[in-house]
């Protein structure tokens, strides 16, 4: 990967976090004055005709960005990655795995974030169109709707060291 390409934290003025964006954009909008480098990555630099630029791995909006309600996508791949692929039934990871109805449709379950649980295969069988209750399961982790920052913290593949503190992971 190009480290043009590498991602960057984009915090809003209050320091909150936004989004992420490349190298490249983080630095176009240092130079044109609309954030400033608040952390950078060991060493690194860009180097042009003319200028250096070190290689941003967090950048500040100069304006206070007012962010509109924002609502995650349901889908199943983001019930995965909130369930972080784990069975909310056994705990089960690395096997195959599914979605689940907490209450079954046929019941009056509905799709929504409190109501989807990543389950394996043997799980999702044993409880079939029954509830938990019924079914004489529990659930090891309450589902519930994602925030923003969280998206930020659990659905990046891989956080990068430097953002921790401002997705308030540490």
């Amino acid at each position: 990967m190009s480290l043009l390409n590498r991602a960057v934290l984009v915090l809003n003025q209050s320091y909150e976090p936004l989004h992420i964006c490349d190298v490249k954009r983080a630095i176009i909008l240092i130079v044109t004055q609309k954030a400033s480098l608040v952390k950078t990555v060991n060493h690194q630099v860009i180097r042009t005709v003319s200028q250096e630029f070190p290689v941003p791995s967090v950048i500040r909006i100069q304006r206070y960005v007012n962010i509109k309600y924002w609502e995650p996508v349901l889908s199943k791949e983001n019930i995965f990655r909130r369930d972080r692929y784990t069975c909310q039934y056994c705990g089960a990871t690395g096997v195959e795995l599914t979605i689940d109805h907490v209450i079954p449709k046929v019941l009056g379950g509905e799709d929504s974030w409190t109501n989807l649980v990543t389950a394996c295969v043997k799980c999702n069988n044993k409880k079939g169109n029954k509830t938990p209750e019924q079914a004489g399961m529990k659930l090891l982790n309450k589902p519930r709707k994602v925030h923003r920052i969280h998206t930020l913290q659990k659905f990046l593949d891989s956080p990068i060291e430097e953002w921790r503190p401002f997705l308030f992971m540490d």
